[in-house]
């Protein structure tokens, strides 16, 4: 029996999807997943609003961060889009020309959905530890959860679960509390 050499995905693969659909390059494959529902679309919407005015605009909070949706990430050879992404500005000056980052982040949240959670978990989460992004949230929709991870040691921490409306003071955004009921479709 002989094995067959699978095929590395390329960049250009991802320029051959449909608009509906959302590619990554994860360990040299090709994932694809649907745009997100309503539900995943509503947490990832107002987690960005309640950030972006005191974060990235310094309106009621200290400012210093950009705070972008959907921001492509080449680290290595993985090429990832999490819903939300933030860097601060004294590593990110100014917003590159490109059409994506190849500096990690700062911060990432992903949005769970029945279709990513495994490969938000398993895949993308040690690639963010790998590349030293200090800060992770795993947004639960269906579940209504806010998971806050730090990475120490190269080791992702949980630090804090927060669900249903609880109210939320956590890092790197520790400077405002919100309620977590906004985020709920």
């Amino acid at each position: 029996m002989t094995a067959t050499a699978q095929k590395l995905a390329t960049y250009e693969d991802l320029f051959d999807l449909p608009e509906h659909i959302v590619g990554e390059i994860i360990h040299g494959q090709l994932i694809t997943h649907p745009r997100p529902a309503p539900r995943h679309i509503v947490a990832s919407s107002a987690i960005g609003d309640e950030l972006v005015g005191p974060f990235q605009k310094g309106r009621g909070g200290p400012g210093g961060w950009w705070i972008l949706d959907e921001p492509e990430l080449h680290l290595g050879l993985d090429i990832l889009v999490p819903d939300l992404a933030g860097w601060r500005r004294e590593r990110l000056p100014t917003m590159p020309d490109t059409a994506f980052f190849t500096l990690p982040p700062d911060w990432v949240c992903e949005v769970l959905s029945p279709g990513t959670a495994r490969v938000d978990r398993a895949d993308k989460m040690p690639i963010y530890a790998t590349q030293g992004v200090p800060f992770l949230w795993l947004i639960d929709p269906i579940s209504r959860t806010l998971e806050v991870f730090v990475l120490r040691e190269g080791r992702w921490s949980l630090e804090h679960v927060y669900q249903q409306d609880d109210e939320m003071r956590a890092v790197p955004f520790e400077a405002v509390a919100f309620s977590l009921e906004v985020l709920w479709a």
